[in-house]
């Protein structure tokens, strides 16, 4: 099922530890709705600007699956409303930068960054349903929240982390 122009219901809802455990991973009728905003409000804008594939590694988790990667039921990932991803080729730190300054959403979360390694973490990002996005922007670092996003450095022109 096709969810937007570049993104689909399945890749939404992959989870390998889903299929390791035997898991139901589908969602109903609002979560779908729900990721069907995510992808128009927030991923087609960010793909369309970067003109790249996104990597989505984690959408849609029903409840049971939450609870089995230690995550909570209440998460927004179980509602449909959020997303970890990377674009292969762009530091994720540069992706966060144009997301919170171009589109509307609920939380952006610099995941396990690590100014060391360009390669690490993730970006989660989710999108409010009813539209009362708080805007909220965060840095994980595998040990604790900050608020905002590290600073980007610049080297030859380019963004390097």
């Amino acid at each position: 099922m096709q969810l937007s122009k570049h993104f689909t219901l399945e890749e939404m809802t992959r989870s390998m530890t889903a299929v390791r455990k035997g898991i139901d991973n589908i969602p109903g009728p609002g979560e779908i709705k729900n990721l069907g905003n995510l992808c128009y409000e927030v991923l087609e804008p960010v793909r369309a600007h970067f003109d790249k594939a996104i990597s989505i590694s984690s959408g849609y988790r029903s409840e049971a699956l939450c609870e089995a990667i230690g995550s909570k039921k209440t998460s927004q990932h179980a509602l449909g409303c959020a997303a970890d991803f990377e674009i292969n080729g762009v530091p994720n730190i540069q992706v966060a930068y144009w997301l919170t300054n171009n589109v509307d959403f609920d939380q952006c979360i610099m995941e396990f960054f690590d100014k060391d390694d360009p390669a690490g973490g993730w970006i989660h990002v989710s999108y409010d349903k009813e539209g009362s996005n708080r805007k909220q922007v965060l840095t994980f670092d595998g040990k604790k929240y900050s608020e905002g996003l590290p600073e980007m450095k610049w080297k030859d022109g380019k963004v390097y982390e």
